[in-house]
């Protein structure tokens, strides 16, 4: 396993609180694997949170091991922008790493849509 997988949920990280059902959220879809949520801070009209319920630290601490995890991500993403009506496009963003403003140090999904979405940079 490489390091920052983990399949213990640590007690600090917010998305393991949110998934333990510590700590409110606005759910969107769930299965046995994933929970989605609305951001806080959206940044469009949709902004939906794809969460792995298995603590990873971020996509750079992912492995081979977690492939089929990392499709039910994506397919989770798909489910919730069809659920969401993002019949005109939407887009799914995973950030790494301080560079990339990854800002909670578990692997996330961001679904966005619902306007013409800006040039990313």
């Amino acid at each position: 396993m490489r390091e920052g997988a983990s399949n213990l949920m640590p007690a600090d990280c917010i998305f393991c609180r949110i998934v333990r059902g510590e700590l409110p959220s606005q759910k969107v879809w769930e299965n046995d694997e994933i929970l989605a949520f609305r951001d806080i801070h959206p940044a469009a009209p949709v902004h939906v949170l794809v969460v792995p319920k298995e603590h990873i630290a971020g996509m750079a601490a992912a492995g081979n091991e977690h492939a089929a995890l990392l499709g039910e991500l994506l397919l989770a993403g798909q489910k919730v922008a069809e659920q969401e009506g993002l019949d005109e496009g939407y887009r799914l963003v995973i950030n790494q790493g301080n560079h990339g403003r990854q800002t909670v140090a578990h692997l996330h999904l961001h679904v966005l849509g619902g306007r013409l979405l800006g040039a990313m940079g």
